[in-house]
């Protein structure tokens, strides 16, 4: 009997340390799935949500009888279990408005509906209950109507995404009053007005602006030049005056792009940032010279300053070998390389 008890023992240890190893994936799973044991109202709110936009196949995991942190396009916290995020992109099929029901997801920190050109009309004015929104991308729909004024009572925003819909009017001044918004994409649309003065003129980090393709005039505000861009599209709209302020040595700035506006200043004496890697300034009424530190910027990846009024030679060495005529043509008299040569012409 002893050489049997012997000869069963290590079986009896790998049995017994298999049981263990069950039972501790039992208690991590029932743990898990305790975790993501949505709250109710949350539930309630995303069902109503479903059912407003006529309980599409986008939302065909949404069931009552599933935890809904378990859903298609819903984050939750994992300690609270509270709907943190809902992320909805995608479905040229999903139609009708942005439900209110939206609204009741309190906790909610990120709402990103993207890429639903069905979905169309104003965002409703409920929204405004979700005070702890940090980011909003509502882009590429057809959601239409003014940018909501009520944006600025949501003081927890850093990101505002409204690109490529229909909105129209302009862009509330109250936005400027957002402790910790970064960044602002309303490219794509159909506003116009003048820019808010004080916009972004809170963010304490790097700023992102993309307005381009609107309707927007007057002056870039000089507030601007306080700001710490580290990317800038204005490109595309009425624009006009001088632009100057958002140049500077020192600054962040990677990407710029003024094309196709009624600037006019002169280029000569500005200092462009060092990082930058992108720089599009055409379709203007800018004079002057290109800066000679052009050549020194290593990152620069892009240069265009074509359909301007500028006039001198063309800096050389460095980088500049990258950029080919096609940066420096329609201009009223620059030359030298790649353009023609300047002859007997001074500058």
């Amino acid at each position: 009997m002893a050489a049997a008890s012997s000869q069963q023992f290590p079986h009896l240890l790998l049995v017994a340390a298999l049981l263990a190893l069950c039972l501790v994936g039992a208690a991590s799973s029932s743990s898990s799935s305790m975790q993501m044991q949505c709250h109710e109202e949350d539930q309630e709110a995303l069902l109503a949500v479903n059912s407003a936009l006529g309980s599409p196949y986008h939302f065909a995991s949404w069931t009552p009888d599933t935890f809904c942190c378990d859903w298609y396009d819903v984050d939750c916290d994992n300690t609270t279990g509270r709907v943190v995020g809902l992320t909805v992109f995608g479905d040229g099929n999903l139609t009708g408005a942005i439900p209110d029901a939206i609204a009741n997801l309190t906790n909610l920190r990120t709402l990103v509906l993207h890429h639903l050109p069905g979905l169309t009309g104003n965002i409703p004015d409920s929204l405004a209950l979700l005070s702890n929104l940090s980011q909003l991308t509502i882009s590429s729909t057809g959601v239409s109507g003014p940018v909501p004024s009520f944006l600025s009572q949501l003081t927890e925003l850093t990101l505002i995404d409204l690109s490529f819909n229909f909105f129209e009017g302009s862009i509330p001044a109250s936005l400027a009053d957002l402790p910790s918004l970064s960044s602002i994409d309303l490219s794509r649309n159909r506003l116009s007005g003048p820019v808010p003065s004080l916009l972004l003129s809170k963010c304490t980090d790097q700023a992102y602006l993309r307005l381009s393709h609107n309707n927007f005039s007057g002056a870039i505000p000089a507030g601007f030049a306080a700001v710490s861009f580290a990317h800038l599209d204005l490109s595309r709209n009425a624009f006009t005056g001088d632009a100057s302020g958002v140049f500077g040595k020192g600054k962040p700035l990677q990407h710029l792009d003024l094309s196709r506006n009624g600037l006019a200043f002169s280029l000569t004496a500005v200092e462009l940032p060092e990082q930058l890697s992108y720089i599009d300034l055409s379709h203007n009424a800018i004079r002057g010279r290109i800066p000679a530190q052009v050549a020194d910027l290593a990152g620069l990846q892009l240069f265009n300053v074509s359909y301007n009024k500028m006039c001198g030679v063309v800096p050389t060495g460095g980088n500049m070998a990258k950029f080919n005529a096609y940066s420096y043509q329609h201009n009223k008299c620059l030359c030298g390389t790649p353009l023609p040569s300047c002859g007997h012409r001074f500058y």
